[in-house]
């Protein structure tokens, strides 16, 4: 099935690059049996791509369940997804089913699975290794066929370094990870989805469709949407039905923006980003190579000019070779040369010629793909930190699961 396919059945609008993405994955994993975690914050969609994974999959006529693990408690989520027997605690008056027994066959989608309680995970974790589990109670081991997607608005690997969330789940769960974009990142998604909205909203009520100014469509690209496509989606309803104009403005669309000043625009903290993608640490990249390169023309110009060297010997002033240098004389002394009191006093004093200090002054020109780029600005940072993977993406401008695995993918071993 096409992108645009998936999208019509689903009803997800939009046309963003990283969410199309996002559907590419899931569309892809979904034939598979494999687990699939799907990462984004909260309001973004988590849910409905684990519908997509289900539906598309060889399980798609079987059950599928979804289980918030924040919404249980702690005392009683063991027998919710494993059952229990009669009597094995007080309340449990019959033998009960546990979801992972009822949609044996299926899939269960565990959302919030950062809440998860540890001893649970580690029921949750035999599960995955091996189809097997326990009833609370009981010794018998039961089997069941179940594929779980699960979901998270937090980072995992902050928990697993506080003690919350085991690593050895973590990996278990995350044999595909789908990455959800927050709305602020979806560019004109926004515009396409508020008018999508307010049309369902009016026509569910039989009443007249409200329209943006230019000024207020500016207003909803300008602003972050921390709520995301929830709070997109409450704004559009308040707004056709609370609005005293049905062509609103700027002015009139900010009355049920909660602090509508708020930019989607980069921010900064000391001079850092406080919030950047990997396009943008790419970019980051490219224009320090690029100030690096302006330095090192400079400098060659510089040294060409005080030392009466032709324009054709450099080359266009940006790279150099070294063999433009081997017609100097051998004696050639620059202008400003000085001699080191060190180096006069040392067992073999001479005099270097500036033909032999330009050479090792100038660098050849290297080619860099993009990934280069990257390994070497992140084992820049990881030496600068001394290993310390949260300061380096903060340095970075990325999320420290994204350098996890950037560390990972380029084998950065310190």
């Amino acid at each position: 099935m096409s992108t645009q396919g998936i999208k019509q059945r689903f009803g997800i609008i939009g046309n963003a690059s990283a969410l199309n993405y996002a559907i590419n994955i899931a569309e892809r994993v979904a034939p598979t049996n494999l687990s699939v975690l799907i990462s984004g914050e909260s309001g973004t969609g988590k849910e409905v791509f684990s519908q997509i994974i289900h539906q598309l999959s060889t399980r798609k006529h079987n059950k599928f369940i979804a289980v918030n693990c924040g919404a249980i408690p702690e005392g009683t989520i063991d027998s919710e997804l494993f059952g229990h027997e009669k009597g094995s605690f007080t309340g449990a008056n019959d033998k009960r089913k546990g979801y992972f027994e009822t949609v044996d066959g299926g899939t269960i989608f565990l959302d919030e699975i950062g809440e998860m309680p540890i001893g649970t995970q580690a029921r949750l974790l035999r599960m995955l290794e091996t189809g097997e589990f326990l009833k609370v109670g009981s010794s018998q081991v039961q089997s069941a066929d179940v594929r779980v997607v699960a979901a998270t608005n937090i980072n995992l690997l902050e928990n697993i370094r506080k003690g919350k969330f085991r690593e050895d789940l973590y990996y278990r769960l995350c044999t595909v990870e789908i990455e959800m974009p927050a709305l602020r990142d979806r560019g004109s998604d926004v515009e396409l989805l508020f008018r999508k909205f307010v049309a369902d909203f009016a026509e569910r009520n039989r009443i007249e469709h409200i329209r943006l100014t230019e000024d207020a469509s500016a207003l909803l690209l300008r602003y972050n949407w921390p709520g995301n496509v929830r709070q997109l989606k409450n704004v559009a309803e308040q707004c056709t039905i609370l609005s005293n104009n049905k062509e609103v403005n700027a002015e009139e669309l900010s009355r049920f923006i909660p602090d509508a000043t708020t930019s989607n625009l980069p921010k900064l903290v000391d001079g850092q980003g406080d919030s950047f993608s990997e396009r943008e640490i790419l970019y980051k990249i490219m224009f320090d190579l690029k100030n690096d390169m302006n330095e090192l023309k400079k400098f060659v110009l510089q040294m060409a000019k005080s030392n009466n060297f032709s324009a054709e010997s450099i080359k266009g002033v940006g790279v150099t070779s070294k063999n433009d240098f081997d017609d100097l004389p051998h004696n050639y002394i620059p202008q400003n040369f000085q001699i080191d009191p060190a180096e006069s006093l040392s067992k073999d004093p001479r005099i270097i010629s500036d033909n032999e200090r330009f050479k090792d002054s100038v660098e050849i020109e290297e080619t860099y793909s993009l990934a280069d780029m990257e390994k070497i600005m992140i084992i820049k940072s990881l030496e600068k930190f001394k290993g310390k993977r949260k300061d380096a993406a903060d340095e970075l401008g990325i999320s420290e699961r994204t350098l996890y695995r950037k560390i990972k993918e380029y084998e950065i071993n310190l």
